[in-house]
């Protein structure tokens, strides 16, 4: 049978594995920097591509390429490559695709890393980015360019969980000869497969729900053959590898991915509601409430409406330290899609390298609180906050 006939639950236990010829039940992880040859012939021919297997660490693993091959199919994608890290990941999509004089349009709610990363550091290489509304499609149409070659969302987005059309946005940017990118870190493929809805290019922090419980780092991006041939390329010859450990930890951590993304959402919902009958909050950021300004269009594209919540708090920084300091519970980091429920203040952590006008632009207030609920009784989670909102 292929990958095509398994449901997604099998296919995040069952898909990619290889057996070396010990035949081990468990996926084997291969800690070595290179692999040997049996001849020159057979060398040279692995260097220039003309024979499959292994060469060199850097861009080859019989571990990583485990994981590949098991996260493709769950994205429904012909190639996955992995990375050290989420922001690699994004790093190589642009490097390995675009070049200097061209223009990419992105959300102007991503990640503050993102927004650096494309901002001072790709701008410095002749890279433009224009920032538009992540919900408002014809935004990105008056923002597209000649050079327009890149459009780049989170969806939800980091932390108010705004969710863009990513149908919309792919027949715009098909239609101005652009890829669109979705960076799929906040659903997950067990939520959501964005190239389903359109998208040419799925990128992860693997750092997130895919490990699941905050032990390694790892990223990856997945499309065509065709595109990740170039995104492959910049692996090989850059390095910013995924070790063969930290894949074999996230390749365990997918064993478990459905089901914990649905205990995080059920307790997510009901986190929000209860949030949203607090009197000490402003408004509440979830895109399974019927309140959410895309609540209808995430329970299309969403198979729930996942594990974060953004809430504001009455009374500014002030009040939103509050809470964070009189957690007990929840651990106060910025990280995210761990066991353990986090608990940050944006506009001061993940978004502080951001100008005061840019987080306004994005939405992101002082008063700003993000949870991303674990997997702890929800009740307790609810009396965690309740110390701050109610002091």
């Amino acid at each position: 049978m292929s990958d095509l006939d398994y449901d997604i639950e099998t296919l995040a236990v069952r898909s990619g594995i290889v057996r070396s010829q010990f035949n081990e039940h468990s996926e084997a992880m291969f800690l070595t920097s290179s692999f040997v040859f049996k001849n020159a012939a057979q060398a040279a021919a692995r260097f220039k591509g003309e024979e499959p297997g292994m060469i060199y660490a850097r861009f080859t693993n019989p571990t990583v390429n485990m994981l590949e091959t098991r996260l493709a199919a769950l994205e429904g994608a012909e190639r996955c490559v992995a990375f050290s890290s989420g922001m690699a990941a994004i790093l190589a999509t642009v490097m390995g695709l675009m070049k200097t004089g061209e223009h990419v349009v992105a959300s102007r709610s991503i990640f503050g890393s993102t927004v650096q990363l494309f901002s001072n550091i790709l701008g410095r290489f002749g890279i433009e980015t224009t920032y538009v509304s992540p919900t408002d499609p014809e935004d990105w149409r008056r923002a597209l360019k000649p050079n327009t070659k890149l459009f780049f969302v989170e969806s939800p987005s980091n932390p108010l969980t705004e969710v863009s059309d990513i149908g919309a946005l792919s027949a715009i940017a098909r239609q101005a000869g652009a890829w669109l990118a979705v960076d799929n870190c906040f659903c997950s493929p067990a939520l959501q497969r964005p190239l389903a809805l359109g998208a040419d290019i799925v990128i992860h922090s693997a750092t997130k729900y895919l490990d699941g419980q905050g032990r390694v780092l790892g990223g990856a991006v997945l499309g065509s053959k065709e595109l990740m041939e170039g995104v492959y390329t910049f692996l090989r010859t850059a390095g910013p590898t995924l070790s063969a450990f930290n894949a074999w930890v996230i390749l365990k951590g997918l064993e478990t991915l459905s089901i914990r993304m649905e205990a995080h959402s059920r307790s997510a919902l009901e986190l929000a509601r209860w949030l949203e009958s607090h009197p000490g909050v402003e408004r509440v950021f979830y895109p399974g409430l019927s309140s959410h300004p895309q609540h209808e269009l995430a329970m299309e594209q969403q198979k729930t409406g996942g594990g974060i919540v953004a809430f504001e708090v009455k009374g500014g920084q002030e009040a939103a330290w509050r809470v964070v300091d009189g957690c007990k519970l929840l651990s106060i980091t910025a990280n995210l899609g761990d066991a353990k429920s986090t608990i940050t203040h944006p506009s001061s952590t993940t978004h502080s390298r951001m100008t005061a006008e840019q987080r306004g632009f994005a939405g992101i207030g002082d008063g700003l609180v993000r949870v991303a609920v674990g997997l702890e009784s929800v009740r307790d989670i609810q009396n965690d906050l309740a110390r701050g909102l109610n002091a």
